[in-house]
C-alpha cells in the first residue's frame, strides 16, 4: 500500500493559503500572497529539492492543478519527472485537461483515493488543495505532513487544519531548521489521540 503525503508551507497561526504569489490566490480578500518568498534561502531550496525529487504521483485539488498545470510543462527541467509523472486532479466539474499524464477524479472520490492507495506504485504527494486537504482529513486518508512552517502570523487565510481536521496522533519522523527560522517537519500518523492526567 503507497501513502498519501501532504506537503505544505504553513504559517505559524496555520495559514497555507496563497504561499506562492501575490495572484496565486485572493479569494476571501487575502491580501499576503508570497508570504513565504522573503524566508527562502538556500538551505530551504535543498530541503524541497530532497522532498520533490522523491519518487511520487501528484493528487491535487482543481484550483491547485490549475496553477500547476499552468506553469510545470513549460518549466519541468526545475522539477524532474513532474511532466512524466500520474497527476489525479479532484473535481466536482468536467475540466478540459491538457497535461499529459492527468486522471480527472469526479465521481466516488473517496473510494477511488482508497482504491489508489492500496495500488502499487510511488507515494501519492499533496500540494496547497486546501479543500480537498479537508476531505482527506475527514476520511483519514492522511499517513504523513511533509510541512514547513514559516516565522510569521497571517491572522486570516485558508488553514491546513481547519472543516475536515479529526483527532488522531501522529509522530515526528524528521526535522530541520532553516537558518531564516523555516522549520521542516515530518509527521506520520500514530494511531489515535491518547489522554491522560498529571493528577493522581
Amino acid at each position: 500500500m503507497r501513502k498519501i503525503i501532504v506537503l505544505e508551507f504553513v504559517s505559524l497561526d496555520g495559514v497555507m493559503q496563497a504561499p506562492g504569489g501575490p495572484q496565486e490566490d485572493i479569494s476571501g480578500g487575502f491580501k499576503y500572497g508570497g508570504w513565504t518568498f522573503p524566508y527562502f534561502d538556500d538551505f530551504s531550496g535543498k530541503q524541497m529539492e530532497t522532498q520533490m525529487n522523491k519518487p511520487f504521483e501528484l493528487l491535487l485539488g482543481k484550483t491547485t492543478f490549475e496553477i500547476f498545470a499552468s506553469y510545470w510543462p513549460h518549466h519541468g527541467a526545475d522539477w524532474p519527472g513532474v511532466n512524466e509523472a500520474r497527476k489525479y486532479v479532484v473535481s466536482h466539474d468536467e475540466m478540459k485537461i491538457e497535461w499529459k499524464n492527468t486522471v480527472l477524479l469526479k465521481d466516488d472520490v473517496v473510494s477511488r483515493i482508497r482504491r489508489l492507495k492500496e495500488q502499487e506504485g510511488p507515494d501519492l504527494h499533496v500540494y496547497g488543495s486546501g479543500n480537498f486537504v479537508q476531505t482527506l482529513l475527514k476520511h483519514d486518508l492522511v499517513d504523513e505532513f511533509w510541512l514547513k512552517i514559516f516565522p510569521v502570523t497571517l491572522g486570516a487565510g485558508k488553514r491546513l487544519f481547519a472543516d475536515g481536521t479529526r483527532a488522531a496522533a501522529f509522530e515526528l519522523t524528521d526535522s530541520k531548521v532553516s537558518p531564516l527560522g523555516v522549520v521542516f517537519a515530518n509527521y506520520r500518523r500514530a494511531g489515535e489521540v491518547k489522554t491522560g492526567s498529571f493528577v493522581d
